[in-house]
């Protein structure tokens, strides 16, 4: 028996641990990842992306962290808007650790705190909203919600980028409210636009109803223009013809034997009229007596000459 085997056995068992304690403080790491060193329990260092030989025994990787951007469902939560209805609302935070020593002792567990104050937060800004302007309001409302989460979570060494809300559930009767109103409001802008389009239709009959008579008004006006100044040409005209004929007359009375001329002409125009007077149904007391047609010339040449 090898008196020194018991030796050589401790000692192989303390190669072996020195051998695994050596590979254990080779570290690889990945990109986009960090690791929080310690030495003897306290803060060292923060390891990078690439390769990296920890002191065995002394240095201990107590975190890791990951620097990618993380998405994490904040569960529904009831909440009570500013006219008391109650709603439960759920959403997405999206985060990034920024500062992997903040993120390792400045809190327990930032991702459990950060959906926490996500929570209450959501709980505050529903709070100031009437529930009509939550549907409304939804980018102010995650723009809140960022700002607040992200101002206590920088300490954590965690920056909150953006939240997404998801759903936000009413109850039933209020929804069958809130159809019912919609339903109203559409109806309402229906009949608005049904008497709108009647009335511009009135107005554009009225309107064509007013041409129509401005357009026979204005036909009429030229109609009647027309015929007053074709009668008064037919009167300057008659007017200028009977002065003519009696400017002959007075010629052919100038001359010779224009007497006679005359007395004969209203002599046949005086029998002339008595012709068309004389008619069954009519009785025709004569001045005259037609026998004596010498003495109906003579009396008609006295009345001249009396006129005269």
């Amino acid at each position: 028996m090898n008196p020194y085997l018991p030796l050589q056995i401790v000692f192989g068992i303390i190669a072996i641990v020195m051998v695994v304690a050596i590979l254990r403080s080779i570290r690889i790491v990945a990109a986009r990842t960090v690791l929080v060193v310690e030495r003897l329990g306290k803060y060292s260092n923060t390891l990078q992306a690439g390769f990296h030989v920890l002191i065995p025994f002394i240095d201990k990787v107590s975190y890791t962290h990951s620097l990618k951007e993380q998405a994490i469902d904040v569960p529904s939560q009831p909440c009570f808007t500013f006219d008391n209805v109650k709603v439960d609302v759920d959403g997405v935070l999206y985060y990034k650790v920024v500062d992997p020593r903040k993120a390792s002792y400045g809190i327990t567990n930032y991702e459990y705190a950060t959906i926490q104050l996500a929570q209450t937060t959501m709980r505050s800004v529903m709070g100031k909203l009437e529930l009509d302007k939550t549907f409304e309001e939804r980018d102010s409302i995650n723009a809140e919600i960022v700002k607040e989460v992200d101002a206590a979570s920088l300490e954590w060494g965690v920056q909150v980028t953006r939240y997404e809300i998801q759903n936000i559930s009413i109850p039933p009767d209020i929804l069958e409210a809130m159809e019912a109103q919609l339903r109203a409001e559409r109806e309402k802008r229906a009949q608005i636009a049904r008497s709108l389009g009647e009335m511009e239709s009135k107005i554009n009959y009225s309107q064509g109803e007013m041409e129509e008579s401005i357009n026979r008004s204005e036909g009429e006006k030229e109609k009647w223009v027309n015929e007053a100044e074709g009668k008064a040409a037919e009167i300057t005209a008659l007017a200028a013809a009977t002065a003519a004929s009696i400017r002959k007359v007075a010629l052919a009375l100038e001359q010779d034997g224009g007497d006679d001329a005359l007395s004969m002409q209203l002599a046949e125009q005086y029998l002339a009229e008595l012709k068309t007077l004389a008619r069954k149904e009519t009785q025709v007391i004569l001045p005259l007596d037609l026998t004596d047609m010498d003495g109906v010339l003579k009396s008609v040449r006295k009345m001249l000459l009396g006129m005269e």
